[in-house]
């Protein structure tokens, strides 16, 4: 299968993955944070759909488990989206030195960072419903949720480590790193927005570690 026909939604699992560990670039690291928040959100709909709620709650539990399901298919179209952007990004660097080049490393470093940030946006909004499952989900599920949280950390780390890159690549475009603060500031943002999901990640992980990983601690 050529490379530019390797897609989440047209290859399978061993496909996609295999295309992942060649050095070609596409779909690379942004790609698999894409996929690691889309399997957040499908094991965030099992677990979803394993829950029985009272009446009170029911209509919250329906409303998260759509969420849930649109977020798999949001995500998996934006590894798909960043694949496209790291090939925009890679073409850029293999220009001739000069002005064409620098505005390609511009437009293709801000796009990816702007994929990237989009995808950290969704990845931010999962976690209140993940943490709500956490309380208030089937307590079987639990290592489901934990390991839902896993993923989710994956890919909110992912997406805050792309942008930040991304953004200093600009560096390569004849700017400096206080221009880029002030031109994008954002994007520059979203960084510091990313790391506190990941604390927030950690805090919620940390909470039902006890009760999914009860050997742990005996």
């Amino acid at each position: 299968m050529a490379d530019s026909e390797i897609t989440t939604s047209g290859s399978t699992v061993e496909e996609w993955t295999q295309a992942l560990g060649e050095s070609v670039g596409s779909p690379g690291g942004g790609a698999g944070a894409g996929v690691m928040l889309a399997i957040a959100a499908s094991l965030t709909s099992m677990v979803a759909g394993y829950t029985d709620a009272g009446a009170e709650q029911g209509e919250q539990l329906e409303r998260l488990l759509a969420r849930a399901q649109e977020l798999r298919r949001t995500a998996l179209r934006l590894a798909d989206d960043d694949a496209a952007a790291s090939r925009a990004f890679g073409s850029a660097f293999r220009l001739n030195e000069g002005g064409e080049r620098d505005r390609a490393i511009r437009e293709a470093s801000l796009g990816a960072a702007r994929s990237s940030a989009m995808l950290g946006d969704h990845a931010i909004a999962a976690i209140d419903d993940l943490s709500w499952l956490a309380e208030n989900g089937n307590k079987a599920l639990i290592a489901d949720v934990v390991v839902a949280f896993g993923a989710l950390r994956a890919a909110v780390t992912g997406a805050r480590t792309n942008v930040s890159f991304d953004l200093a690549t600009l560096r390569s475009s004849g700017l400096t790193l206080e221009q880029v603060r002030e031109q994008q500031p954002r994007l520059w943002a979203a960084v510091e927005k990313l790391d506190a999901a990941i604390v927030r990640i950690d805090e919620a992980t940390a909470a039902v570690d006890h009760r999914a990983a009860p050997t742990d601690s005996a």
